[in-house]
């Protein structure tokens, strides 16, 4: 056969072959060099245990379908890790089927950083938005690496507030690490990529599609110390991330809202439930076990800064816009238009094409 050299084909072939998982893998690879599998026979890869329908279709692997993906790997410049690699993140390798693969664009080193999910509705309102831009860029500065799922609404403000902060932060894709989506996410996917770090389980080139999100939940609770969940409906995709969390014995923490906000329904019900109810980044880090200087939350408080500042205070670190910023404020338009141009000239604001947000303290 005509079959591509190489460790990293031989992962591909493992991957791409239909019933042969991980639980089998891992229990080969106790006796056997996995890559030698490729040159038995299928009486003796019967005779290792597997079944007739994996012996066949690994004997018939595609190597040239292989040698597309490792092209487009390179094309790319992604690392792929596998599940027996030092890069492997522990804490995502004792989770019910753990992904085999995990293909990276990024900062690799951050898989192994202590990191907390942030999750909620597509749908999310402003205060929804602000508090999960808020939460992420004070645990970055505290040290913690915030992942989400690069979903509009919360996922996308929780990325916002972590590049505000320190830039650390993890986007599980639901598609291959090379695809846009959602497409309106270009720009922060490729700030992510910049100082985070992007990470799949589905081959380069893989579109969306519904079943590829509620798969790609575990992988974010499984990288994660624990999840937050910001702003989500009782019959919400979020509460997926929160049922992984909790086989995985993660901790799952929820900010309350008002009893109107149907939004609040998901929070409240953890709540009763007994997730940890917080109100600020430190009722999460008294949980966590990770070190952690309490100070560090305390030097930098980016709403609370400028304080006086009403258009300031109006303005997260999602994209704001102007119209919102008037009703926040309630300043006359050409009051509000004066003092953005003041503090865009302070470098506290930038604007963008809808409107304007929030530079990180001290910027």
């Amino acid at each position: 056969m005509d079959q591509s050299s190489g460790k990293l084909a031989h992962w591909l072939a493992f991957y791409m072959c239909k019933g042969l998982g991980i639980k089998t893998l891992l229990a080969l690879s106790t006796n056997y060099s996995l890559g030698s599998l490729f040159d038995l026979s299928h009486d003796k890869l019967l005779q290792l245990g597997l079944t007739a329908n994996q012996a066949s279709n690994l004997l018939n692997t595609n190597w040239q379908q292989v040698s597309h993906y490792e092209q487009l790997i390179a094309l790319n410049n992604i690392t792929v890790v596998c599940i027996f690699d030092a890069l492997y993140p522990e804490d995502l390798r004792q989770i019910a089927s753990a992904p085999l693969l995990l293909f990276c664009r990024g900062d690799v080193s951050l898989l192994s950083t202590p990191q907390i999910a942030i999750v909620g509705s597509r749908n999310a309102t402003p205060t929804g938005l602000e508090i999960a831009s808020e939460f992420a860029y004070e645990l970055t500065l505290a040290g913690i690496t915030v992942t989400s799922g690069m979903a509009r609404g919360i996922d996308g403000a929780a990325h916002k507030g972590s590049l505000a902060g320190t830039g650390k932060t993890i986007a599980v894709l639901g598609t291959g690490v090379d695809i846009y989506y959602p497409k309106r996410h270009k720009l922060l996917t490729d700030q992510v990529l910049e100082s985070g770090l992007l990470v799949s389980e589905f081959l380069p080139g893989t579109a969306a599609h519904a079943h590829n999100f509620p798969r790609r939940n575990r992988i974010i609770s499984g990288l994660s110390l624990g999840v937050l969940i910001v702003e989500a409906e009782i019959k919400s995709g979020s509460l997926i991330t929160v049922r992984y969390a909790l086989e995985q014995n993660k901790e799952v923490f929820a900010v309350p809202g008002s009893i109107k906000n149907p939004l609040a329904q998901a929070s409240h019900f953890l709540i009763k439930q007994g997730a940890k109810l917080v109100e600020n980044v430190a009722d999460i880090l008294d949980e966590v076990s990770f070190t952690y200087d309490h100070n560090v939350c305390n030097k930098e408080q980016p709403i609370q800064a400028n304080s006086q500042c009403e258009v300031l205070n109006s303005i997260g670190f999602e994209v704001t816009s102007v119209d919102d910023i008037v009703r926040r404020a309630q300043w006359p338009i050409d009051k509000v238009l004066s003092r953005l141009l003041d503090l865009e000239l302070d470098d506290q604001i930038e604007r963008v094409l809808d409107g304007y947000i929030k530079l990180s303290a001290g910027r």
